[in-house]
């Protein structure tokens, strides 16, 4: 038995692979695919999927990796421990809500890890935050 895709069904994997939906020549060409065809792409789509999730996890590591450094040299030039450190690296930045505390630990590329995570649950304990003016 072969599985017919969707319009939609190779809409939303494209977008999930490349960024954007295909339109235009891109969906002319989808459509003029044989069923084989069609299920030759979508291999190639999902082959193309695991490797941008393993490339992801990859650098997400090595930017915590990157954080947790940061961290170190900061204990390293005289923070007395982590939650000094954090305070160090911190300091410049203007917080005015946990959003934007999530919004710093997103910039450094580590958000969306378990680390990330819990650095927001650390940071939202050391920060200063602002009133609105």
């Amino acid at each position: 038995m072969e599985f017919t895709y969707s319009d939609d069904c190779f809409s939303d994997l494209h977008k999930d692979v490349y960024g954007f939906r295909p339109r235009g020549v891109l969906m002319d060409e989808w459509n003029d695919r044989t069923p084989r065809q069609k299920q030759e792409l979508w291999n190639a789509l999902c082959d193309q999927l695991e490797e941008n999730t393993a490339r992801e996890k990859k650098i997400e590591e090595m930017k915590v990796d990157e954080f947790k450094e940061r961290i170190h040299q900061a204990q390293t030039w005289g923070a007395h421990d982590y939650w000094d450190a954090l305070r160090w690296i911190t300091g410049c930045e203007t917080f005015y809500h946990i959003q934007d505390v999530e919004h710093f630990v997103w910039e450094q590329g580590i958000l969306f890890t378990k680390y990330g995570q819990q650095l927001v649950e650390d940071l939202a304990k050391v920060v200063e935050y602002k009133e609105y003016a």
